[in-house]
This record gives C-alpha cells, sequence and structure tokens, in this order.
C-alpha cells in the first residue's frame, strides 16, 4: 500500500501532463483553420470572455495582471529553491512529484492564455478582415505617404498647448478610451467591449526592459508605462486597448491605435498618432532607401524633432542588458504565435496605412 500512495502522484500527474499536451496540440492544430478561429473564437467565444472580465475588472482601480505576474514570479523563486533542496537532500522521488506539478502550472497557463485571448493571434490578417489587401508599394508611393503624415504630424504639434502636455494619465486614459470607442462604431471588426486601460505598477521594470505598455491575457487588462514622455502615452493606451479589440498582432495593435488616435478630436492624441505613424514610415522609408528618408527629414519641424531626441534620450538612459534579453525573448514570442517577423512585425503597420492611403486616393 505505500508504494502504491508513493506511485500514485507521478501517474496521476503523468496523465495530467499528457492530457494538457493533447489539449494543446488540438489547438495549435486549430491556428492553421483561420476562417474557423474568427468565426468560433474570435467572433464567438472571445467576446464573452470580454462581456465578462472587463466589466468586473474595471471596477478594480489597479491592475490585477500586474499582481497576478508579481505572484507567480515569487512562486516561481520559491518553486526553484524548492527544488534545488529535493535535489540537494537526494529526495528524488519527492523532487520529481514538485517538478511535474511545476509542467502542469506551465501547461495550464499556456491553456489560459489562448482560450482566454491567445487564438487572436491565428485570426485572419487585419487586412484580409478590413479589406485592405495592398501588399506591396513603390519607394515613391512610400515616401509620398511619409511625406504626407510628416506635415499631419507638424500641423498636429504646433496646435498642441502647454496644458496638453501638461495632462494627467487619467486625462489621458479618457480621451483614448472615448477614441477607441468611437472607432469600435465604425466597423463590426473593430468591436469591443467595456475597454479600459490601468497604469502599470511594473512601470519602473517596463522602463528597464523598454516597453511602453502591455496587455495581459490571463486578466484582459490593458496597461501603461506611465512615466514615459507624454506624447506617446495616449497612443499607446490606444494600442494596448486595441489588443482587447482582439487584434493580437502588434502591427494590427498598432494600425487600430493609429486609426483611433486620428480620428480623435484631441489635440495631443492625434498629435501622438502622427508622431508614429512618422516614426514607422521613417524607419521603413530608412530601410528601403536611406537617400529618400534623408531626403526628407529637413521636413520634420523643430518642435517635432524635439519630441524625437526626448523620446530617444529616455529610453537610452534606461538601456540595460536586462532590455537586452527582454527583446530577444519577446522576439521569440512573436515568432511563435503567428508573426514570423519578430519584433520588426511593429513595422508591418506600414503596409495596412499605406493600403488605407491607397484606398483613400
Amino acid at each position: 500500500m505505500i508504494i502504491t500512495r508513493k506511485k500514485k502522484p507521478l501517474k496521476v500527474r503523468g496523465i495530467t501532463i499528457a492530457i494538457l499536451a493533447f489539449i494543446i496540440f488540438l489547438l495549435m492544430l486549430l491556428a492553421g483553420y483561420p476562417e474557423l478561429i474568427e468565426r468560433y473564437y474570435s467572433e464567438g467565444i472571445y467576446p464573452f470572455i470580454c462581456r465578462l472580465l472587463h466589466p468586473a475588472l474595471n471596477l478594480v482601480p489597479f491592475s490585477l495582471g500586474d499582481v497576478l505576474y508579481i505572484a507567480v514570479i515569487a512562486y516561481l523563486i520559491y518553486a526553484l529553491s524548492r527544488l534545488l533542496k529535493l535535489i540537494f537532500k537526494r529526495e528524488l522521488r519527492q523532487a520529481g512529484v514538485f517538478l511535474m506539478g511545476i509542467v502542469i502550472g506551465v501547461q495550464s497557463g499556456i491553456l489560459i492564455f489562448y482560450l482566454f485571448w491567445g487564438m487572436n493571434y491565428f485570426r485572419p490578417p487585419a487586412a484580409e478582415l478590413l479589406n485592405l489587401r495592398g501588399s506591396s508599394y513603390s519607394t515613391a508611393d512610400l515616401s509620398a505617404v511619409t511625406a504626407i503624415l510628416i506635415d499631419s504630424a507638424n500641423a498636429c504639434r504646433a496646435r498642441v498647448t502647454p496644458a496638453d502636455l501638461s495632462q494627467n494619465n487619467n486625462a489621458i486614459y479618457k480621451t483614448a478610451l472615448k477614441a477607441i470607442v468611437k472607432l469600435s462604431h465604425s466597423s463590426p471588426k473593430f468591436q469591443t467591449y467595456s475597454p479600459h486601460v490601468k497604469s502599470s505598477m511594473l512601470t519602473p521594470l517596463l522602463n528597464c526592459i523598454g516597453t511602453s505598455g502591455y496587455y495581459n491575457p490571463f486578466t484582459s487588462e490593458a496597461q501603461m508605462n506611465y512615466m514615459m514622455p507624454v506624447f506617446d502615452r495616449p497612443v499607446t493606451a490606444c494600442h494596448e486597448m486595441s489588443h482587447q479589440m482582439g487584434f493580437g498582432t502588434e502591427d494590427e495593435a498598432n494600425f487600430a491605435g493609429f486609426l483611433a488616435g486620428i480620428g480623435s478630436t484631441d489635440r495631443l492624441l492625434r498629435y501622438s498618432a502622427y508622431h508614429l505613424a512618422v516614426d514607422e514610415f521613417m524607419f521603413a522609408l530608412h530601410f528601403r532607401d536611406s537617400l529618400a528618408s534623408k531626403a526628407l527629414r529637413p521636413r520634420i519641424s523643430l518642435t517635432v524633432r524635439n519630441d524625437f531626441k526626448a523620446e530617444r534620450e529616455y529610453w537610452l538612459s534606461y538601456q540595460s542588458k536586462v532590455s537586452a534579453l527582454s527583446s530577444i525573448f519577446y522576439d521569440k514570442f512573436l515568432k511563435a504565435n503567428n508573426q514570423p517577423q519578430g519584433l520588426n512585425t511593429y513595422n508591418r503597420m506600414v503596409l495596412l496605412v499605406m493600403a488605407l492611403y491607397k484606398k483613400s486616393s
């Protein structure tokens, strides 16, 4: 009987690991059928989750996602120390049972991630959903649209007042929320359910790893870095709430955030959106034709250039080896979730904006 009791935890946990692995395998098989994902998950299961979680968690004034991540990190530190202690004492059977428990916890986290939000990574691309199918553009077209965006950024920045720049985060979040709700009324594909954004308690850490915000798929909360330059915050808030719409990829969230921003009447938010677009387009143009990019730089107003300088200096002041390591990790994460270009996925926003300008011209 004693032997049976000792073996039972190993057997039960082994079966549990196998079952969870099989379920995750089935989900990954479904990832190859974007139309099914769109119909049954993105337009079915996910909205139900949003209607359930968003109104409830919006009542909590702080980020439960932050608390969850802190708790998980604390537990992992404890688990590692306990596992090493068991191994050191040569209690290998107990160590094996404990390690299998950790594996089950990781598998459960992966399963919750995909069921609560992550399957949105595998829905049809936004270009298809929004009928923006332009997949290529000439350097001349890219340069022309970049010039238009620069002029828009210059004009919007000239209208921004000192009062706009001194807004507190709550005011910025309310403006971004209003813009996202307005965008959600423009198309069913932008449908959102009680969106909200919160300042992250982990902002000092976000600064160190060079992150402007993050979306927590386990609690469906959009978190913000509340310390970064004020002109970056409005469009970042829109970006993070775009993830709540079900846009998984970063380029699509950037695009939705850009649309929300330019559709707003708020001076700071409109500038924030065009500021982001100029940054993305100048990077893309430099990559394709550095001389064309160089030729357009003088077109950017001195005030806008100073904002880019302030933004660059802000992030450089926090740059560290931790930031480099986190970038590598996040790059791998994006590639594993239907974003083969990794961190370069952010710059694919240019494709969507170019398609939008082609469609409207």
